[in-house]
């Protein structure tokens, strides 16, 4: 084979991996235009905007520089302190709760449980649920003058039962309630995958020793757990920490804003008050939190998922 033919062979395998090349890219470009479109262009715009005073009912032409006018008004409000703070309450409840009642539940379902499939299926029923639904009939559960919730609570004899979303003091825990009540069939899921993964033998070999039902909970059961709730505190704080569409069903952030959380409060500068970059500024804050809180996490994820 003379050099021209293994020049020849060269370039035909030259355009033979660039026709693949090429063929890979249009393959992909639909999701790369959509990322494009969709994620990034948003993103960079909404940190522009974070510097300026939009009225967006104009357009482009609405646009004003404002410089740090934005930030220095997060630190001014109120209610973004009132929001936060709720946010904290509604996550550190409700991260916890969802992890301790999935984990007992997955336990429970993992032994030999008449029905089990039907069980899970029950329990994880309420996470795929639309959100809205759930959110309009526990509404209609927490009616204080006529709910049931209410009504059979008089009939055990309670004479001035709680007003739930109606009562500044328990609308926020009864946000909690319900959302734990629909995530507990999310951690359940996972905890059961987790506890798939776990050798018969260590539970043996600790009943050998002696150990009770009890002890092998606290001393196998949970530490070879540790990814698994890893991986579930991150998903929850995330989720709860961006909670948005049980509040504006529910309660608009009322009761005297006892329910108002970040992501409510950006969408009521956004496109009640037309703060557009107001809200954007908001939205970077929610976003660095979340960022914090993961990252946090993430350095003592060695620490998690040490088993013993």
């Amino acid at each position: 084979m003379n050099k021209e033919e293994v020049k020849g062979l060269v370039r035909q395998w030259n355009n033979q991996r660039l026709r693949e090349h090429i063929a890979g890219y249009l393959f992909i470009l639909p999701n790369l235009l959509g990322v494009l479109f969709f994620i990034i262009v948003p993103l960079v715009f909404s940190f522009i905007l974070i510097f300026m005073d939009w009225d967006y009912l104009k357009g482009l032409d609405g646009l004003s520089f404002t410089g740090f006018d934005n930030i220095i008004l997060m630190f001014k409000d109120d209610y973004l302190l009132t929001s936060l703070k709720n946010n904290v309450i509604f996550t550190a409840v409700t991260v916890p709760a969802s992890m301790a009642l999935g984990l007992v539940v997955a336990v429970i379902l993992n032994k030999h449980v008449y029905w089990r499939n039907v069980w899970r299926t029950l329990f994880f029923l309420p996470y795929v649920s639309s959100l809205v639904a759930i959110s309009i009939v526990w509404s209609v559960i927490y009616n204080s003058s006529s709910g049931p919730l209410n009504s059979f609570l008089r009939s055990m004899g309670i004479q001035n039962p709680p007003g739930w979303l109606a009562d500044p003091k328990w609308a926020l825990f009864s946000i909690i309630i319900m959302v734990v009540w629909t995530y507990i069939g999310y951690t359940m899921v996972l905890y059961m995958a987790g506890l798939q993964g776990i050798s018969k033998d260590l539970y043996e070999a600790s009943e050998i020793d002696g150990a009770g039902a009890i002890h092998q909970f606290i001393k196998v059961t949970i530490p070879m757990l540790k990814p698994t709730s890893f991986l579930i505190a991150i998903t929850l704080i995330i989720s709860t920490f961006q909670v948005f569409a049980v509040v504006n069903v529910m309660t608009k952030g009322g009761p005297l804003n006892s329910t108002m959380v970040l992501s409510y409060h950006i969408y009521l500068q956004a496109f009640q008050h037309y703060k557009m970059g107001y809200a954007a500024a908001m939205s970077w804050f929610l976003f660095l939190i979340i960022f914090a809180v993961t990252l946090v996490q993430w350095r003592s994820q060695k620490k998690w998922q040490q088993h013993f």
